[in-house]
């Protein structure tokens, strides 16, 4: 299989050399300007793993067509702008959107986003679930999950991409693995903050809360609410609560000590999203809303955790 993978930070050059790992045709396309890109031009390789020969690195918009599948590896916030620079590339070959996130303003899904730009009929995939670029290059396994709402893609992309290092599960809740997925972030987010705060011993109540949360919130906006507790958001809290690879993690750890995370949190833009969502839909949703007033109106971090966890005596279910 001919791919071409768009993005080359961590996950997207990963996903580069997992494709390659498994015999597949791969190119990587990233932007000339791009600091992820210069370095692996000329060096081959990131801080988590080195790039073989076969592997073709190209800014050449032109080199996207020659491709059975496209993988695409961006912020979430910038994939409406990609596809408007790109469209005229994608002439039907299948996307795989690897990246997980919510558009702020909207509070759209990824794949909402793929069907307003390129059509409700372009054929898009999700690929979604836990798993960090440092533990699988160094052969630690994991499963994931491929959606869509092509059975015949969904179908074709597992089998092409399963492995031993991957196992690759059928998804069957397209909205709800994707908010899952995205609203993930948030909850890590607000782990980083309790390890911030030396309260970690609060995350067990989090993740049984967050899951609550997040199915509530898939159940509004039509998915099934049993998807919260699935690989896409659920099965990745290991890799996102507790790990010392994960971004959000870090980046609320950081936060709530008044120091600055470099790198792309992406929960940081959801927490966004998801207000909007909130508002528009009359949801009470605690952990996001306390991580809204954390992080956009000043508000204590430590107060408002304790007002969270505190809140009035209520049925668990």
């Amino acid at each position: 299989m001919k791919t071409t993978v768009i993005g080359t930070g961590r996950w997207g050059t990963f996903i580069g050399w997992y494709l390659d790992s498994i015999n597949h045709t791969v190119k990587l396309y990233g932007r000339e300007d791009s600091k992820h890109f210069v370095q692996l031009k000329n060096e081959r390789k990131n801080n988590y793993l080195t790039l073989t020969d076969s592997i073709l690195l190209t800014s050449n918009k032109e080199e996207i067509i020659d491709s059975d599948v496209l993988f695409i590896s961006v912020g979430a916030q910038n994939l409406r702008d990609l596809l408007i620079e790109l469209k005229e590339y994608f002439i039907g070959q299948p996307l795989v959107l690897c990246m997980k996130g919510l558009e702020i303003g909207t509070g759209k899904r990824l794949t909402q986003i793929v069907s307003e730009e390129l059509g409700d009929d372009y054929p898009c995939a999700v690929w979604l679930g836990p798993g960090h670029p440092q533990e699988f290059t160094n052969g630690v396994p994991n499963c994931m999950v491929i959606d869509s709402k092509r059975v015949e893609l969904k179908e074709m992309l597992v089998n092409e991409l399963s492995s031993s290092l991957i196992r690759f599960y059928f998804g069957s809740d397209l909205v709800g693995n994707e908010f899952g997925a995205a609203l993930k972030n948030v909850i890590g987010i607000a782990a980083g903050m309790l390890d911030g705060l030396h309260l970690s011993s609060l995350k067990g109540a989090l993740m049984a809360r967050g899951c609550k949360e997040v199915s509530v919130l898939i159940d509004t906006m039509g998915g099934d609410p049993i998807s919260a507790y699935g690989l896409c958001h659920l099965g990745d809290y290991e890799a996102t609560v507790f790990s010392q690879h994960s971004h959000n993690r870090k980046f609320g750890e950081l936060f709530v000590n008044n120091q600055v995370f470099d790198d792309l949190a992406e929960g940081y833009y959801t927490v966004q999203a998801v207000r909007t969502i909130s508002e528009t839909h009359n949801l009470d949703l605690p952990i996001s809303t306390a991580l809204y007033q954390v992080l956009f109106e000043n508000k204590d971090p430590l107060e408002t955790i304790n007002a969270l966890f505190l809140r009035s005596l209520k049925q668990e279910f």
